[in-house]
Order: structure tokens, then sequence, then C-alpha cells
């Protein structure tokens, strides 16, 4: 379970960032499930990459091997949603202007 939660944080996160580019932005002209298609696969990679940046050195800095191998703090919590929701976002954004040129 420890492993699936953070995959499902970020993949939610997406999919919100990915909903609200897609209402922003005009240009993501396509219906809601390539939106949230887009955004959750931007979000687990964002998070990812931000949560592996912020909540993993955070860990290693302090030398607290538990909090760094469970990855349940508040710090990599909220590293995941954000790095999801701007993953999630930018991902729909980008394929909501590729869509776009092409219809």
């Amino acid at each position: 379970m420890e492993a699936i939660l953070p995959l499902i944080i970020q993949a939610v996160s997406g999919m919100i960032g990915g909903g609200i580019a897609g209402g922003v932005l005009k240009q993501a002209a396509m219906s809601m499930l390539p939106k949230l298609l887009a955004g959750g696969i931007g979000g687990i990679a964002g998070g990812s990459a931000l949560g592996s940046l912020l909540g993993g050195a955070a860990g290693a800095v302090t030398g607290d091997a538990g909090a760094a191998a469970s990855g349940f703090d508040i710090g990599s919590l909220a590293a995941m949603a954000g790095g999801g929701a701007v993953g999630g976002g930018a991902l729909t954004g980008i394929a909501g202007m590729l869509l776009g040129k092409k219809g």
C-alpha cells in the first residue's frame, strides 16, 4: 500500500491540474477523457520527479533513513501533489496544442 499511495496522489492531482489547464487554455479543446488521461500521466511523471528531488533529499540531508524511506511526511506529500498538478497541467496543455493543430 505504501508504494501505490504516492501514485494515486500524483495521478489524482495530475487529473485536477489537467482539468484546470484544459479549462483555462483554449487550445486544449479536447473532451474530458483525454484531459484526464493526459493529466494523470503527467501527474505521475511530474510528481515522481519533484517528489524525488524534494522528498528524497529531505530525509537524506537530516540522516533520517526512516522518513526518507517511507515518504509519508507532509513535505513529500505536498511535493507529490504539487508536482502532479503541474505535470498534469503541462502535459494536458501540450496535448491540447498538438491535437488542436491537427484538427
